[in-house]
């Protein structure tokens, strides 16, 4: 374990990402995030992709390199997985610094404004089942980031980054966020799709009167 991932606890997330971000190096290697965020790797990442996903998710492509890993992340969540691991593949990817540190000011002071009043709370949520449903949303929601849908990959990245920052910190309230805003998603995804279907019929169902 490197320096880093050792100093970990002792600096805000927030802290963390910016000094990441700040090191002389024009590319990021997942090794390096891995190390860095240490035995709260699981929450830490699945923060920071989705953080990064909300931010850089817009430049093509992107979303696809940050949804693989969420979901391999929370398929280890799922199966109740002890140690955090990634296939050497991903491991060998980069990210590239200038965008993790320019979303990292982006969002630096909103998380530490949610750092300021986070803290272990609602125990029950930090249960074994909880950890594998929250695993299980966000394979779901990984495979909705991956998606060619512009512009859709807003919410998917919050509730993901809502779930690492509550099992990062124990805060069930974090994690509650999370359900709350998957739910209100996937009620909007529903009425969409009904609004769409019975558009869809209507219109079918006119084609063949008049032809």
């Amino acid at each position: 374990m490197n320096d880093n991932s050792n100093s970990f606890e002792a600096r805000p997330f927030s802290q963390v990402l910016t000094d990441v971000g700040a090191v002389d190096d024009p590319v990021l290697p997942m090794t390096e995030l891995v190390e860095t965020f240490g035995e709260r790797g699981f929450g830490a990442l699945l923060l920071t992709l989705g953080l990064l996903s909300a931010v850089i998710g817009v430049i093509p492509g992107m979303t696809t390199v940050l949804g693989v890993p969420i979901m391999i992340i929370g398929a280890q969540l799922l199966f109740r997985r002890d140690e955090l691991w990634l296939p050497s593949w991903i491991m060998k990817r980069d990210i590239p610094r200038p965008a993790f540190a320019e979303a990292a000011d982006k969002v630096k002071s909103r998380l530490q404004m949610v750092e300021r009043f986070s803290r272990p709370r609602l125990s029950f949520m930090s249960s074994d089942l909880s950890e594998a449903l929250i695993g299980l949303m966000c394979v779901i929601w990984a495979a909705v980031l991956m998606l060619p849908l512009i512009g859709f990959n807003l919410f998917p990245s919050l509730i993901v980054a809502a779930f690492g920052f509550g099992l990062m910190q124990k805060d069930g309230v974090m994690m509650l966020i999370g359900w709350v805003i998957s739910a209100g998603m996937a009620t909007f995804t529903w009425l969409v799709w009904e609004t769409v279907s019975r558009v869809l019929v209507a219109t079918w169902d006119m084609v063949t009167r008049i032809f």
